[in-house]
Formats: structure tokens, C-alpha cells, sequence
């Protein structure tokens, strides 16, 4: 498959998931507002989701995906296809019922100790002893999701190394329409409706989990789960993938680490902190999944495979293919998310008990993520060009110097920004995240950009300042807040500005001789 078709895909995909998680923000914000209970449900959730990020999707996909690559290699090349073949299928076995107890053993220690988690994620909760409990309970509901989303890391893992893109990029939307199908149809069951949300969740987990099987049973690649605990972690392959996990757990930990201590002190600053955060990491979240996720999902399983096959010149041309995306889509990205982030704030969320002040405080929270959306981008791409070369050690040391210089940041901006400062803190950790991962694969000798940086990036400078200028004289003219009387005035407004200017940024780099097919690349 062409690497940009198949980062088409998956952004593709990736944009209908972050569409729907924004009408399920939407509904959200509608439904509940961002008050203490709200606050009480995102504590909750963030806690499995927090373990998501850390142990499925992060440190495990960064250990299994190289290595499967390196089998599937070795499989491909060995003239006994059929035993490369049976290899395959016993480290999918044993590495699938390794996690598969693991995560069994986790959810159950998350449900008994989620008093105390809730406690350490967001002790401010507890000014509110109705929302403290909510959160506790809640947490339990849900804490099994990790489950769910841990068994469907393996599988994204596996179809992503063999080139199915499609389901694992598909399935988050599982998720969002389950949670608006629970908040619509369900609050009226529960004592309180903010319950139907956790409901939502581990519905959602389940179909996620689910629409894998079809995909693993065509390439017959279904996970064996057997009670034989001795033999899938006596197997070489299960051993190297936890020998591979363990730092990335740490690497991984450092940046949740940071978003549990935020957390903690946005629970701690005015009731509706925690939302305001929430909604306003919803939108940057766009951007971010659609670009750098897409980016570096189809980037891994290449890098890897260059890494195996010590194809030097690959490995840097694939990452200088990503770079370069990287800059042509984040530049319009920031603008948009900085110039716009009240037309979109208020566009999307101010209805219902969402208040003009929510949209106000929600505004200043994306402006802090403006701020760092290049280097949040970034990082997606520079950090699995670290993995694929099974180097997770340079990626945890610059996590936790980086996690030390934003709670830094925190005590600088906090007191006088409020919950604004946790953003834009987290923006300015990114951006130096992404420049010392960079000058690290610089210093390793194992990337060496292109000719002709310097002109690409000011051609893309120079149509961002045009498309910068076009948005902010526009988004001038409209009282965002005000129009929540004519809801789809200010829709049709929003998303002509938004046409506009993205219909300016390209015209002006066609007019510098910048074309989509300076991008096709076939993949590895």
C-alpha cells in the first residue's frame, strides 16, 4: 500500500472517530454542562483511559508492533514459509495470553482499589462528597475498559503490521457512538443521568473488542487465550516483548504521569476545571489524532521494518517523509486551533447548560494547547523512529527531564493563568519533547533531512501568514457567543471561515510549486 494512501486511511477514519467524539462532547456539554459531576465523570474515565494510553496502546504497541515485524520479515525471507508461518502464530498465542491475564489481574485490582485512585487522580473532588462518590463508583464501572482496549492493541498491532489499517483506525468510533447512544437513551435509568456515560464506556469497550475478530479470523492470526501461563511467558518472543515493555512503560508513564499531577491540580481550582481542560483537549485532540496517530501508525510498522533490514537510507527517507507532512499540516492546524478556538468553542458546545462562561474558560484552554500543537504532532512521528529501533531508553530519559520542566511551569503559570496554565504548560513540554527527540536522532547519525528544508518550510510560513491574516480579520466580524440564538448561522459561519482559509493555504503553496504527488511513497 502507498504510505500517503494508507495515512489517508487512517486520518480518514481518524476523522470521522474525532467527528463523532465531538458530537459525543457536544451532547456532553449539552446534557450535563462542566460542573462537579461532569468533573466526577472525566476523573473516572481518565483513569482506565490514562491506563489505556500507558500500557495497551503505548508500551505494549511499541514493543510488539518491531518485533512482529521482525517475525513477519524473517517469515517472508526464510525459504520454509510454512515454519516462519507457525512462528508467527505461536508468539501472537502466547503474547495474546500473557495480556489477556494481565489485564484480567489489572481491571480486578482497579475495581478493589478505586477509592484510593480516585483520591490521588483528584482529591479536590472531595469538597463535593456527592461527586467524590460518583467518580468512585463510576471508576469501578469502567475500570475494565482497559481490558477491552489492551486485547485491542494487540490486534491493531497485528493489522497494522500486516497493511489493515481500516479497522483499527475505524474502532474508536465504536466507542463514541456507544457513548451517545447511552447518553440519549439511557440517563433516565440511573439515579443519576451522569451514570448513563460510564454505561456508554464499557458498552463501547466491548464492540471494540468485538469488530477485531472478524479481521483476525480473515488473516488467521486469532489470538490462542490458553490457561498455560508457564509456556506463554517461557516463550523467547512473550520474554523480549516485556523485557522491550517495561522501559517503554516508563517512557509512557512520564507524560501520564503529568496528566495525572494535572489532574490533581485542576480538581483543586474552580468547579468545571477539569471540563474546561477536557473539552478544550477534545479539540486539540483533532488535529493531533488525525495528523500525528495517522502518521505514526503507518510509519512504525515501515521504520521497523528498515530498522530490521539495517536499511539506513529508507529509515531516514521515511522519516523525512514524515517530518515533512508534519510541517504541512500542523502549520494551518495551530492557526486555526488558535485563531478560532472560540468560533469553534462555542460553535460546538455552547447549547444547552454549557454557559458562556464555559465557552470562555474552554477558549483559554485551547489557546494553551495552540501553543505546543507542532510539537504534540511531532512527537508522534519522532518517537516511534526511537522504537522501531527498539531504543526506548533516549525517549524515557528526555520524558521525565521533560515532565520535571513542565510541573515547573506549572508553579510559573497556574497561579496566574488557573486552569489556562495547565495548557499551555503541557504545549511548551511537547514542543521541547519533539525538539530533543530530533536532535537525538540527529546526534545518532540515524537521520539526515533532505535538500531543500529551508525553502519548503518558508513557502509553508509564508501561505500560513496569508491564511493567518484571511482568519483573523473574519473571525473578527462574529459575536460567537451572542449567535447561540441562531446555532446554525454560526455553524455555516464557522465552516465557511475554516473552508476558506484552508482553500487559501493550499492555493498559495500550489501557486509555490508545492503538489499532493511530492508525497507519494510506497511503503515497506
Amino acid at each position: 500500500m502507498n504510505l500517503i494512501k494508507a495515512a489517508a486511511t487512517v486520518s480518514g477514519l481518524t476523522l470521522l472517530s474525532r467527528i463523532t467524539g465531538l458530537i459525543r462532547e457536544n451532547i456532553t456539554a449539552v446534557l450535563y454542562g462542566a460542573g462537579a459531576m461532569t468533573d466526577a465523570f472525566f476523573v473516572a474515565f481518565r483513569l482506565p483511559n490514562l491506563l489505556r494510553r500507558m500500557f495497551a496502546e503505548g508500551a505494549f504497541s511499541q514493543a510488539f508492533v518491531p518485533l512482529l515485524g521482525q517475525a513477519k520479515h524473517r517469515a517472508e525471507q526464510a525459504d520454509n514459509r510454512d515454519g516462519g508461518r507457525l512462528a508467527i502464530e505461536s508468539m501472537v498465542d502466547h503474547t495474546g495470553t500473557a495480556l489477556f491475564w494481565v489485564l484480567i489481574l489489572i481491571s480486578a485490582l482497579g475495581v478493589a482499589a478505586s477509592p484510593i485512585l480516585v483520591y490521588l487522580m483528584a482529591s479536590g473532588l472531595s469538597r463535593d462528597p456527592s461527586a467524590y462518590e460518583a467518580s468512585i463508583l463510576m471508576t469501578r464501572w469502567m475500570f475494565p475498559y482497559i481490558f477491552f482496549m489492551g486485547m485491542v492493541a494487540l490486534s491493531a498491532g497485528i493489522l497494522n503490521t500486516w497493511k489493515k489499517v481500516a479497522v483499527p483506525a475505524f474502532t474508536p468510533v465504536l466507542l463514541n457512538l456507544s457513548f451517545i447512544g447511552s447518553a440519549l437513551l439511557l440517563r433516565d435509568w440511573f439515579s443519576s443521568p451522569i451514570y448513563a456515560l460510564a454505561a456508554g464506556v464499557v458498552i463501547g469497550g466491548v464492540l471494540q473488542m468485538a469488530i477485531q475478530i472478524p479481521a483476525l479470523l480473515q488473516l488467521k492470526l486469532l489470538p490462542r487465550i490458553s490457561f498455560n501461563l508457564r509456556a506463554a511467558f517461557a516463550d523467547p518472543d512473550t520474554r523480549k516483548i516485556i523485557k522491550q515493555m517495561l522501559p517503554a512503560m516508563l517512557a509512557v508513564s512520564v507524560s501520564q504521569l503529568s496528566l495525572v499531577l494535572n489532574t490533581q491540580i485542576a480538581s483543586r481550582l474552580a468547579a468545571g476545571s477539569v471540563s474546561w481542560i477536557t473539552f478544550g483537549d477534545r479539540l486539540m485532540e483533532f488535529p493531533t489524532a488525525m495528523l500525528g496517530v495517522a502518521l505514526g501508525t503507518v510509519l512504525l510498522p515501515s521504520l521497523s521494518r528498515a530498522a530490521a533490514t539495517k536499511d539506513s537510507v529508507q529509515y531516514s527517507q521515511l522519516l523525512d517523509w514524515g517530518l515533512r507532512l508534519v510541517f504541512l499540516l500542523a502549520i494551518p492546524a495551530t492557526i486555526g486551533l488558535a485563531l478560532m478556538a472560540e468560533p469553534l468553542t462555542a460553535m460546538l458546545f455552547h447549547y444547552g447548560k454549557f454557559t458562556a462562561n464555559d465557552v470562555q474558560m474552554t477558549r483559554l484552554a485551547v489557546l494553551g494547547y495552540s501553543v505546543g500543537l507542532l510539537g504534540l504532532i511531532a512527537i508522534k512521528v519522532l518517537a516511534p523512529a526511537f522504537f522501531a529501533r527498539q531504543d526506548v531508553k533516549t525517549p524515557l530519559m528526555i520524558g521525565i527531564a521533560v515532565l520535571i520542566v513542565t510541573q515547573l511551569m506549572n508553579f510559573i503559570f497556574v497561579p496566574t493563568l488557573k486552569h489556562a496554565g495547565l495548557t499551555l504548560s503541557i504545549s511548551i513540554g511537547a514542543l521541547i519533547n519533539a525538539l530533543w527527540l530530533y536532535i537525538g536522532l540527529r546526534k545518532a547519525k540515524v537521520y539526515a533531512p533532505t535538500a531543500g528544508w529551508l525553502k519548503y518550510l518558508a513557502k509553508l510560513i509564508l501561505a500560513g501568514g496569508l491564511m493567518a491574516g484571511f482568519v483573523f480579520f473574519a473571525s473578527a466580524q462574529f459575536q460567537w457567543v451572542a449567535m447561540n440564538t441562531q446555532p446554525v448561522l454560526r455553524i455555516v459561519a464557522a465552516l465557511g471561515i475554516i473552508a476558506i482559509a484552508g482553500a487559501i493555504y493550499a492555493a498559495t503553496l500550489t501557486a509555490m510549486g508545492i503538489r499532493p504527488r511530492q508525497f507519494m511513497r510506497k511503503s515497506t
